[in-house]
């Protein structure tokens, strides 16, 4: 019985024989429906990896994300692509594999998007992909897609070694002038611009000019053997990790990703914090309760959900007469987060608000509403487990301060040695 990968490679060369059938027990083969897929080399990939997932010995995981919002979010005005654009990102993965693909998203805009050619690699250093790793990656067995407004876009897969903490280069061509529809702004992560010419699969393509947001790309999933699986982070800008320099890839979900790596935890990290992001409210990007299928629920081999998110609510609802939130309203919040998890099958941890005392929109009834949410994530048993990072950032001295030590300086965000104390401090026996 062959592996995903194996397929994968067959299908490369050309193959286009039916695949073995699967075996529920002695005797009792199930059909794999997958001859049309194999025809056009392997389209549908969505649909075909689920097939294939019932007898084979490997699974898709999410191994990196960022969360999609409006592209004129923090910004004064949507970012604008010339024609003839070829846009090459970084992203540093979690966990690695043995193929990939990747998630595109048009989810913001109001006209469709077309994405002329993509391609893949390990990135070498700076724009460089290293040599041999280029694949180019097609959707639905074609090498361009027009991704429909309001709509994802996932590729089909191709067969690379993907190490874990690795950074992979993804490039788009967009051959048409594009507006930015859909992006992530805080991506604190160099990426490249190229005028004048596809240059998805050149090794090293002339730069331009760069940007540290994500534009349309919004996931990437690796193969890995059966009973891998993904954790995915609802947070805001503390999971963002604002504001860390760029290129340093210190949020406190990176060094949770090298704890699992070092423990030999089959883990991947989905990190899906949008900053100013709140729990009730759309504000800044979709609220939590607005974005948690799409952004949560649908990373690939989803088993774990952390929920670090709900100070905004309290410090900025504060700041607008119509917008006060309750700590009671907070908790029903996270009550509706819970029973989506579990719905899915899904476990769900709570992490508790870090202090904020002396921060921009703090206020002592600011404050105890963080007491009140923080008590009940810990004592309500109504999270499958609880992550405290209040107790890991906070001053023993005042509490309601952030120690020292682990403050940016604006009394709310952790520095890195703050973001580093959080990755330490996740109990990785949550993940059994």
């Amino acid at each position: 019985m062959r592996s995903i990968v194996q397929a994968l490679a067959a299908l490369s060369r050309g193959a286009t024989r039916r695949l073995p059938a699967a075996v529920d027990g002695p005797g009792r083969p199930r059909r794999m429906l997958l001859a049309a897929a194999m025809s056009i080399g392997l389209s549908g990939a969505l649909g075909v990896s689920t097939a294939w997932s019932a007898w084979s010995d490997e699974t898709w995981i999410a191994t990196w994300s960022a969360g999609p919002h409006a592209g004129d979010d923090f910004a004064t005005g949507f970012k604008q692509f010339s024609a003839q654009t070829t846009l090459r990102q970084i992203v540093r993965v979690s966990s690695g594999g043995t193929a990939v693909r990747v998630r595109l998203s048009n989810e913001f805009g109001s006209q469709p998007l077309v994405i002329g050619a993509a391609h893949v690699g390990l990135r070498s250093s700076d724009i460089g992909v290293v040599a041999g790793s280029d694949r180019t990656l097609t959707f639905g067995g074609a090498s361009s897609v027009t991704i429909p407004a309001g709509a994802p876009a996932l590729s089909d897969p191709v067969v690379l070694n993907v190490p874990a903490l690795s950074d992979l280069a993804v490039s788009l061509y967009l051959p048409n002038a594009t507006t930015g529809t859909t992006r992530h702004y805080f991506g604190l992560q160099t990426n490249y611009l190229s005028q004048n010419g596809d240059y998805t699969g050149m090794l090293i393509p002339p730069k331009m000019s760069t940007v540290q947001s994500y534009f349309f790309l919004t996931a990437v999933d690796v193969l890995r053997v059966s009973g891998a699986s993904a954790v995915a982070v609802l947070g805001d800008s503390i999971t963002d990790g604002y504001p860390t320099a760029a290129d340093r890839n210190q949020r406190w979900t990176n060094v949770l990703a090298e704890r699992l790596q070092a423990a030999n935890i089959p883990v991947g990290v989905a990190n899906t914090g949008i900053s100013a992001n709140r729990v009730l409210r759309n504000v800044t990007g979709p609220s939590a309760l607005s974005r948690f299928d799409r952004d949560v629920l649908a990373q690939a081999g989803l088993k774990y959900v952390i929920v670090l998110q709900g100070i905004n609510d309290i410090g900025l609802g504060a700041l607008a007469s119509s917008e006060p939130v309750t700590a009671s309203q907070l908790i029903s919040g996270y009550r509706l987060l819970i029973a989506r998890a579990h719905q899915k099958g899904v476990r769900i941890f709570g992490a508790t608000l870090p202090p904020f005392e002396g921060a921009g929109y703090y206020s002592t009834e600011g404050e105890g509403k963080r007491q009140a949410v923080n008590n009940w994530i810990r004592t309500s048993g109504e999270y499958d487990g609880v992550i405290d990072f209040d107790l890991a950032l906070r001053d023993p001295a005042r509490p309601s301060r952030l120690r020292g030590l682990y403050d940016s300086g604006d009394r709310l965000h952790p520095n890195e040695a703050g973001y580093r104390k959080m990755g330490e401090s996740v109990p990785l026996q949550l993940f059994n």
